[in-house]
């Protein structure tokens, strides 16, 4: 099955000699959540941009829905919509005239049907005939996403959607996004907001310093990344750990009053049951146990500090 986006061997030198992109493969799969991350600077906005065609690469080659973004710049840019993560709309225009203005950039005929559903779904309806400069920051982040979906793209770019949007608005704004994805419509997202990737996303994808550095089904990532700990409340607190707990993956915090077992995710044997006889063999009693596993935003920071 084709990607609906391709990107190839891209690159992106400024001409003060900054390299913001160096050789990005990426290959989007239509009808998924793809969540873009990496830490400020990254290269997430540029190659956003880029795809979008408001940055022009150094090099490389970039397909939407089967459209080269340079030679079929018409074609694949009425396949994309983008929401882009600085605010800017027409202050003065009222927030119905400015969607219907954005829907007929892209030649398409008026839709009040849609315009209207668009509206509501993103809890604007009430405020169509509103001046967009009266609307407070969140309201004004929902006009952009009405405005990039006026023109039925199947591809939608969300980067950083949610800045400065409440959390209410927040859970509003990701129901739709799913809806959407249930209508095959592709979303990529970037966000700072690592929880949301963990609970929307179907892929990730992590850029630092304009490479990307892995490319993987969430689930799968935080499987072959992620770690479980058991962490123990000891009865009596330790110093030190015998010879015998030495094979162990062990780690005494909290004054000693904690002792912390780190296992690999996919081994079949945890060694947990084992652990706790070697401990009860070493006189070492503990008064409660529990486990948890790597969040995304650990393996993230882990993967980026290295």
């Amino acid at each position: 099955m084709q990607p609906i986006i391709s990107v190839k061997q891209l690159n992106k030198t400024y001409n003060n000699s900054f390299v913001a992109l160096e050789n990005i493969d990426l290959d989007i799969t239509q009808g998924e959540i793809f969540a873009l991350l990496g830490p400020n600077g990254a290269g997430k906005t540029t190659l956003i941009n880029i795809i979008c065609g408001i940055v022009n690469p150094t090099s490389g080659t970039i397909l939407a829905n089967g459209h080269d973004i340079i030679t079929e710049y018409r074609k694949a840019r009425s396949n994309i919509g983008l929401v882009p993560q600085e605010l800017s709309t027409d202050t003065f225009e009222t927030v119905i005239a400015s969607v219907n203005f954005s829907r007929g950039l892209f030649g398409k005929a008026q839709n009040p049907e849609l315009v209207e559903k668009i509206l509501r779904q993103l809890s604007l309806w009430d405020k169509r005939d509103s001046r967009i400069m009266t609307l407070s920051g969140g309201m004004k982040r929902r006009v952009m996403i009405a405005k990039a979906l006026s023109h039925e793209p199947n591809i939608l770019f969300l980067d950083e959607p949610t800045a400065g949007v409440d959390v209410e608005l927040r859970q509003g704004m990701w129901e739709m996004v799913r809806e959407l994805r249930k209508n095959g419509v592709t979303i990529i997202l970037t966000t700072h907001y690592i929880e949301e990737a963990e609970d929307m996303a179907d892929r990730i994808g992590i850029i630092s310093k304009g490479k990307i550095i892995l490319v993987d089904n969430k689930n799968t990532l935080m499987k072959k990344l992620g770690k479980k700990q058991l962490k123990l409340h000891l009865q009596s607190p330790l110093t030190s750990l015998p010879e015998e707990l030495n094979d162990y993956n062990l780690e005494i915090t909290n004054e000693g009053i904690e002792l912390i077992y780190t296992f690999d995710t996919q081994s079949e044997q945890t060694g947990i049951a084992l652990l706790l006889k070697k401990l009860n063999e070493q006189g070492i009693d503990f008064k409660d146990l529990q486990s948890s596993e790597s969040s995304l935003e650990e393996i993230f920071v882990s993967l980026v500090r290295n």
